[in-house]
């Protein structure tokens, strides 16, 4: 058994890049694959080549993991740069299965937050060597020493062992591209963290003539060749166009499969290889029911390895086709079979992603792990031209011993010090439990437990009682005791009571009372949400109201109107605003909050029938 510890490959290192959302990952890993010479003396860099998608580099956060193979001194090194969203965290933990060990990224200001402890407790338990940065150095407010320090309190709480405590620090600026052993010296280049990436993480094990074992830790969906597996090939060879045993751990069933193509990652790009042995990062092609957590095994020496556990969503929400007056108008994809279609591959391309029917044909509902998570979905068929509508997106509860549960959230609140105040009434309202509170200068750093559900809307609010000053954090914890009621959008909304184009002269009267969501020369339709109403409770109001012609001619009447520009809400933050009630339309040219009921008269009957109900 000591021998089969001690063989270890030393021409590859395989390694995770692991850190709370914008911490500096996706740029360190830039700085990586320049100093490695992954770049051509020709070839143009992209910053943050590794966020590839076109949302990913809109909005700065990496979605999906990447793999990249680079070249450092005859060694290869397969980099990993994984997510640090909180709604992406799961594809966290299933890639860290492929690692032998972590780079464990931290601002060198803010320190260890809520992503930090979750992705730090999964790297523990799967027993990865830890090597902490120290990242963003070059900061005047950096607090390196103290950061490291809470980082040891950190793995300490999280029950990390003597060998895991002894973890090596570099300190670095990813933007930079320098590192060193100290703040204090002199940094020129990446070289100490190459060296200490090669000499302190271990090589995975060399067992290339024993049985074959493989796990799947992700899968992907091509178009052209369907699913495609990927997993760290734990033992043995595996051969591309041979058979081999493959174990659905979902269905608890073992079979013969066929390996049509084979890969491994040259680059960012895919290697087609005869075949990979014990270490390498397989990626497989050919079986259509591959699943993560599966296993391919040989066929002389069949295994089930234990699988991996699919973290269950915890937010759903109803897609459905839209059915608003504009449907059809600016939609390449608009009936049910294309939406239903694209919604089926959504849960192939992303395991995360559960679909289920509903009692109507032309709706169904969808489960993800966040509002931010179903909404890049969103965001990613509108762009491919899909036109629908979504409802309000919702906690996914459950009952346990007759106990009613619902997920909780560990969120995080930066604010300054004289709009702490408001932030705690906020959060109390929101059945928030405060777990703890530190002030640094004039921040104070507030930590809760709050109940998913209070999470919706919250940044909104959040933001708008604290002039855009309050910084929000949140990682899923844990399902606990239902809380019971909390309160829900505090002012109502503005709904137009007829179809038409919007007019300055109407706006101007409705700007005093409300915040605008629409602004002059917009078509609207009957029972479209226009803006937002200063006080409790609904307004049907006619943006599209004309001035009347008369005689009079005054200074009063003829005053020029100047209008205040229309709030403009990302998918996300309409998805947190809209009621019960109420729907968002999206197209590929615009999203609409809508009331379900346009008329008002139906809205009226509605609420008399809820009423009495």
């Amino acid at each position: 058994m000591q021998l089969l510890e001690t063989a270890r490959r030393t021409d590859i290192r395989n390694v995770a890049i692991i850190a709370h959302v914008d911490h500096g990952k996706t740029t360190l890993v830039d700085g990586l694959l320049r100093q490695s010479g992954f770049f051509k003396a020709h070839q143009q860099h992209i910053e943050c080549f590794m966020d590839s998608g076109e949302l990913e580099r809109e909005r700065g956060i990496t979605i999906k993991s990447k793999h990249v193979s680079i070249k450092y001194e005859g060694i290869t090194i397969n980099l990993i740069d994984t997510p640090g969203h909180a709604d992406f965290g799961g594809e966290v933990e299933r890639v860290l299965r492929m690692a032998d060990g972590a780079f464990l990224l931290v601002d060198a200001r803010e320190g260890p937050m809520p992503q930090t402890r979750f992705v730090l407790r999964k790297a523990l338990a799967a027993d990865l060597k830890i090597i902490v940065v120290i990242n963003k150095i070059d900061r005047a407010d950096q607090r390196a020493y103290e950061v490291e320090g809470e980082v040891f309190d950190l793995l300490v709480e999280l029950g990390a062992n003597h060998d895991q405590l002894e973890f090596k620090t570099i300190y670095a600026s990813g933007r930079s591209g320098i590192a060193g052993h100290s703040p204090e010296e002199e940094m020129k280049d990446f070289r100490p963290l190459f060296d200490a990436l090669v000499n302190e993480i271990p090589g995975p094990r060399d067992l290339p003539d024993e049985p074959l074992e493989l796990q799947i830790a992700k899968v992907e969906y091509d178009q052209f060749v369907g699913r495609i597996g990927i997993g760290r090939i734990a033992k043995g060879k595996i051969e591309t166009r041979s058979t081999v045993m493959h174990y659905l751990s979902q269905e608890d069933v073992l079979g013969k499969a066929y390996i049509k193509d084979l890969f491994v990652y040259d680059g960012i790009k895919r290697k087609s290889v005869d075949s990979a042995s014990s270490g390498d990062i397989a990626v497989i092609s050919g079986i259509d029911d591959i699943f993560i957590g599966d296993t391919i095994s040989s066929v002389a020496s069949p295994v089930k390895l234990p699988a991996i556990v699919i973290e269950k969503p915890t937010i759903s929400m109803v897609f459905c086709v839209n059915d608003s007056p504009f449907a059809g108008r600016e939609g390449k994809f608009v009936t049910s079979r294309h939406i239903r279609e694209r919604l089926v591959t959504a849960t192939l391309e992303d395991v995360a992603v559960k679909m289920e029917d509903t009692d109507r044909a032309e709706a169904w509902k969808i489960s993800g792990r966040g509002v931010l998570h179903l909404g890049t979905l969103i965001e990613t068929m509108r762009r491919e031209g899909y036109e629908f509508q979504v409802t309000k997106p919702e906690v996914i509860l459950r009952t346990e011993n007759g106990i009613l549960m619902e997920p909780m959230e560990e969120a995080v609140v930066e604010v300054t010090e004289s709009s702490n105040g408001r932030v705690m009434e906020i959060m109390g309202n929101r059945r928030g439990e405060m777990l703890g509170m530190e002030i640094r200068g004039d921040l104070v750093r507030s930590e809760w437990k709050i109940p998913s559900r209070s999470i919706i809307g919250l940044r909104t609010t959040l933001l708008t009682s604290t002039s855009g000053e309050a910084v929000l954090y949140t990682r899923f914890l844990e399902y606990g005791k239902f809380k019971g009621d909390i309160p829900t959008r505090p002012r109502g909304v503005l709904i137009s009571m007829m179809p038409g184009t919007s007019r300055a002269f109407a706006l101007d009267t409705l700007q005093e009372r409300s915040s605008l969501f629409v602004g002059a020369g917009e078509e609207i339709y009957e029972g479209m949400i226009v803006g937002e109403h200063c006080k409790e409770g609904d307004l049907t109001v006619n943006p599209c109201r004309a001035k009347e012609l008369t005689n009079i001619r005054t200074h009063t009447h003829d005053k020029m109107i100047t209008l205040t520009p229309p709030r403009r809400m990302s998918i996300e933050e309409c998805l947190e605003f809209i009621d019960d009630d109420e729907l968002l339309e999206i197209t590929p040219v615009a999203h609409r909050m809508r009331k379900r009921f346009l008329k008002e008269v139906d809205r009226r009957r509605q609420g008399r029938t809820k009423g009495s109900a």
